[in-house]
């Protein structure tokens, strides 16, 4: 079996929301925001999918690993883009209001994750990786490495660095052994779970 990196097209949405979906299921700020077991796969097919098409496929930032068919995805951002815009913000806002609905809880765990890492968001210019995630029945196989790699050869060909969120401490040893450091801790309120901001520096 050999597992290839490409970039990813409009037609390749439906299937990288849902592995995306199965991949963050368990994540602790997912749980956080959306507690109730039964409909958190849904929510989340509908957020990486609006995400996608809004905002990260149009930068040229989405990669997906696949040996015919989706294994993971990542969803960077190139430097200077990681901030949405005004318009894809009005274009990801009706699917945001059908997937999630218009519960305060939710409204409230969103702004505060958003504003949260908005503060801790690195200045300087870099490639940013906001999503990465490997299908549960691949996971471990290789698929999340063969898209790390992509990646990072292109950002060392720019000498940039490059910027994520880890959500889970158990990735970051992962993220550590690909030039990652992390560089503080950004607790959620209320009993929220807390993300690691790690930074790669130029090579």
């Amino acid at each position: 079996m050999t597992i290839n990196a490409r970039p990813a097209v409009k037609a390749d949405i439906g299937e990288l929301s849902q592995v995306l979906g199965r991949a963050f299921y368990d994540d602790p700020v997912s749980m956080w925001i959306m507690p109730d077991d039964r409909t958190r796969a849904a929510h989340l097919r509908r957020f990486f999918s609006t995400v996608t098409r809004h905002h990260h496929l149009a930068g040229g930032g989405v990669e997906v690993a696949s040996d015919g068919s989706i294994g993971a995805a990542a969803l960077w951002d190139r430097p200077g883009r990681w901030k949405q815009t005004r318009r894809e913000q009005l274009m990801m806002t009706p699917s945001f209001i059908r997937g999630f609905g218009l519960r305060p809880s939710v409204g409230r765990k969103l702004g505060a994750l958003i504003e949260l890492m908005k503060r801790h968001h690195p200045e300087e210019p870099h490639w940013y990786l906001a999503v990465i995630g490997s299908d549960v029945t691949v996971r471990g196989e290789g698929y999340g490495q063969v898209l790390m790699r992509s990646r990072l050869d292109r950002v060392d060909a720019e000498h940039a660095p490059a910027y994520l969120e880890s959500s889970k401490p158990e990735n970051v040893p992962y993220y550590q052994r690909f030039g990652f450091e992390v560089t503080g801790e950004m607790a959620l309120p209320d009993g929220g779970p807390t993300l690691w901001p790690m930074w790669r520096p130029p090579r």
